[in-house]
């Protein structure tokens, strides 16, 4: 077989389970292919889109907010914070989250934990808004 089997988990439970050829996901040091028989690693995950190529030539795309990926010969988990299909995301809520974050960006009486907390709010409103750019 030629493929790897795919799981990504949330706190919330099963995000996606299947096959894909490929793997691309982004982990804090970069973007990493995962390809069938690759070495064994676990990796950190930035706030990214995941890309899954499937063997039809199909791909889908999970917008993930961090986590880890744990890659085996055969497997790939990815246990993330929140995981969104492309499909589910709803685009306007996704706007809206950006707006907000920037207009509490401007704010100059934050806190640091305040001000990290708008900059991650924002990093996930734009990388789920991304994935309409990638999709077409």
């Amino acid at each position: 077989m030629n493929t790897l089997h795919v799981n990504v988990v949330t706190p919330d439970g099963a995000a996606y389970e299947g096959e894909a050829r490929m793997v691309v996901a982004k982990s804090v040091t970069g973007e990493l292919g995962i390809l069938p028989k690759h070495i064994p690693m676990v990796t950190p995950l930035d706030i990214s889109v995941l890309k899954l190529r499937h063997e039809d030539g199909g791909r889908t795309l999970i917008a993930l907010s961090g986590g880890f990926m744990e890659v085996r010969p055969d497997t790939v988990t990815i246990l993330a914070e929140t995981a969104e299909m492309a499909d589910k995301i709803d685009y306007d809520r996704a706007s809206a989250a950006k707006v907000r974050a920037e207009r509490r960006l401007q704010d100059t009486k934050l806190s640091d934990l305040e001000f990290r907390r708008a900059e991650l709010a924002l990093k996930k409103a734009i990388n789920r808004l991304s994935i309409r750019d990638i999709k077409e």
